[in-house]
């Protein structure tokens, strides 16, 4: 997949092109709908096929208060995108000024930049623009107007109920993994860069890899076995995803640590990739220090375990 921050940048030559928009946080079965009416589109008419996406929430601009958590970092999202096997990948730089512009204002400067549109496909709800001004409707005069197709597909529902980012959201915080993982399409993880923690689990004996995870939604704390991807490895491992209440700190905060099994090194600054496997326990608090090593071990061995199991299945 190309990654390209500018329409221009694309050079489509003669070739036509097929648009799938939305912002597609998560990337999930509703907007794997999208982009797949979009491929098909393109394959059909021998054209590019381009998904139009933004670098942020556009509530972090147009309403900062009420920013949702995220189900995806943006690395995890392009990711998603392109294992669709899309041609190119347009990311928005989604700031003030950009958000001042109207929906036909948008599709207007779009399809001066991008060249011949043959169609565009988003979902049956989508709102775009300034005010949210532009719309299926919108898109369906425009497309009239200067001759392109539009598909405005309706939602995937998923037991009855419609599949979207915030019924995802819902899921993870409630500790339905499996249910996220439903309408994800695929395992449900979560990503965050290592960042240096403060060596405790070292000096307990058991490393871990900090991730930040700010801005993303989080399963309820617990310790999880998880697969980890770093660097294009894999690796079996121990996740916590709590305040650690057994470590007396003044100021406890939550954290999301990864204790890799059978592995020591430096993975600070790389990327790490979580993929949720089975739920060992809730946190809690330990009588002394000596007691949550004991259970650490404990946490080890079952996860080894499960993860041995789940690679044989």
């Amino acid at each position: 997949m190309r990654l390209i921050h500018c329409a221009t940048d694309l050079q489509p030559g003669p070739k036509r092109i097929c648009v799938a928009i939305g912002v597609f946080d998560g990337v999930h079965l509703g907007h794997q709908q999208v982009i797949r009416q979009m491929i098909a589109d393109a394959q059909q008419q021998e054209a590019l096929s381009i998904v139009i996406t933004l670098d942020r929430h556009p509530n972090t601009v147009v309403a900062p208060e009420r920013v949702p958590p995220l189900i995806y970092s943006l690395p995890q999202k392009l990711r998603a995108i392109a294992a669709l096997g899309i041609h190119t990948t347009l990311l928005i730089h989604f700031d003030e000024p950009f958000s001042r512009q109207t929906g036909e204002q948008f599709i207007r400067r779009l399809t001066q930049e991008l060249g011949r549109i043959h169609s565009i496909c988003v979902g049956s709800s989508f709102t775009f623009g300034h005010k949210r001004s532009g719309n299926v409707a919108l898109l369906k005069k425009l497309g009239q107007e200067m001759n392109f197709m539009v598909h405005g597909l309706a939602a995937v529902s998923l037991d009855g109920e419609t599949v979207s980012s915030t019924r995802i959201r819902e899921a993870i915080r409630g500790g339905q993994l499996e249910l996220a993982t439903q309408m994800l399409g695929r395992g449900y993880s979560l990503a965050g860069v290592v960042v240096r923690g403060d060596q405790l689990g070292r000096q307990l004996g058991f490393p871990t890899a900090n991730l930040d995870v700010a801005g993303l939604i989080l399963p309820p704390a617990g310790v999880y076995a998880v697969h980890a991807n770093a660097g294009g490895t894999d690796y079996r491992a121990v996740l916590n995803i709590g305040c650690r209440p057994t470590l007396e700190t003044q100021q406890p905060q939550l954290r999301v640590e990864a204790h890799l099994l059978d592995f020591a090194g430096d993975l600070y600054g790389q990327e790490m990739e979580i993929t949720f496997i089975e739920k060992l326990r809730d946190e809690r608090r330990f009588p002394d220090v000596m007691a949550l090593v004991e259970q650490i071990k404990k946490d080890e061995a079952k996860s080894r375990a499960i993860l041995q199991a789940h690679a044989l299945l």
